[in-house]
């Protein structure tokens, strides 16, 4: 089939856009999101934009195999590619540039017509890549730089302050499309869903429960683990809420993929007579399956915060040395704390009971 023809409204992200004169054929659209868990998840709206734009169109996306779990079973997309990183896997570098150099060959056979490089900033190395797959365009963001192979630029000036969703959002107009984003979106596993429903039946939970999110990969994020516990015995007391504890498993002293196997047997010790259900997440799916599974969350700004986020739930989340503006939860009823210290460890057990209170029904609802 031959590619979709294209014609130009002025320049693209400088007040033009982009549209096909054949919207009924099949245009063939890959985006690139190669980083970390919430950038890709923030990117879904784009995809959902994408979609309805071009309802027929081939729709894939480019991530890698740490982030690339999230998008399994995304109604929204044709395919998902994912490349490894050298620090995610044992085999050597030979095999590794291998695969990749395969990657790209099967990627160049599709004969794409727009790659979109959907990281909010301008990166050289991603434009390296879109270029070797050989689209007839690429779409993505310049700053005062502007590469002739982006021949559909957005500018990055004016994004400041923007929420990252709004931000990426900005590359959905090149193809016509107006409005604001749609919701995120991501998919649960029936399996995994599944085997949540079976462990949390085994403890006789006779509603949902609410989550609890220890882990935080950012020291100034972190909050200790005897506040968890004396904010789960306030809820218990309160409300008579039962809890799923979630948390990345291994050892903190582990130097590739520390975890925190430690502070969990301190919550769990500390909360002994209340109903628990331990759940550490070492599978996207699993994590992604508990959360759905929860009335409400309780946990620090990350990518599990934005899976919550993209499963509606309401949040109660820990903001310590990050952009609360650009990466607070979208599009759910939230509370978002952040000390002036900028050290989530400054937050009180009581702060955190008020906030939780402040959500009201939506977080009470079993």
């Amino acid at each position: 089939m031959a590619r979709t023809a294209w014609r130009e409204g002025g320049r693209p992200g400088l007040g033009g856009k982009l549209t096909a004169t054949t919207p009924s054929e099949r245009p063939k659209i890959l985006v690139i999101r190669r980083d970390n868990i919430g950038d890709l998840i923030c990117t879904t709206p784009l995809l959902g934009a994408l979609r309805r734009r071009f309802p027929n169109a081939w729709l894939a996306v480019f991530a890698n195999s740490y982030n690339a779990p999230v998008l399994a079973g995304h109604p929204d997309l044709d395919a998902v590619y994912a490349y490894r990183k050298g620090k995610h896997v044992d085999a050597g570098l030979l095999a590794l540039a291998r695969e990749r150099i395969g990657l790209v060959l099967k990627l160049r056979r599709q004969r794409l017509d727009s790659v979109v490089i959907a990281t909010t900033a301008y990166q050289p190395r991603t434009l390296r890549l879109a270029r070797l797959l050989a689209p007839e365009h690429i779409v993505g963001f310049v700053d005062e730089r502007a590469p002739r192979a982006i021949d559909r630029p957005v500018l990055l000036a004016g994004t400041e302050g923007e929420h990252e969703v709004d931000r990426v959002f900005r590359l959905a107009r090149t193809f016509g499309v107006e409005g604001p984003p749609p919701p995120l979106r991501i998919s649960v596993d029936a399996t995994e869903a599944a085997r949540v429903q079976s462990a949390l039946a085994a403890r006789g939970f006779a509603g949902a429960p609410i989550g609890i999110h220890l882990s935080a990969r950012k020291p100034s994020q972190r909050w200790p683990a005897g506040r968890f516990a004396a904010l789960m015995r306030a809820l218990h007391q309160r409300q008579r809420a039962a809890f799923m504890l979630f948390w990345s498993p291994g050892s903190a002293d582990n130097p590739q993929h520390p975890g925190d196997d430690e502070k969990a047997s301190e919550v769990i010790e500390a909360t002994r007579g209340l109903p628990v259900l331990p759940w550490p997440t070492l599978e996207l799916g699993s994590l992604v399956a508990g959360i759905a599974a929860c009335r409400s969350m309780i946990m620090s700004d990350g990518g599990a915060m934005h899976v919550a986020a993209a499963l509606g739930r309401p949040i109660v989340c820990f903001f310590g040395n990050s952009g609360a503006a650009r990466w607070r939860p979208w599009g759910v009823p939230h509370a978002l704390l952040q000390p002036a210290s900028l050290e989530v460890a400054d937050i009180g057990v009581e702060d955190a009971l008020a906030a939780h209170d402040s959500l009201g029904e939506s977080s009470r609802a079993g």
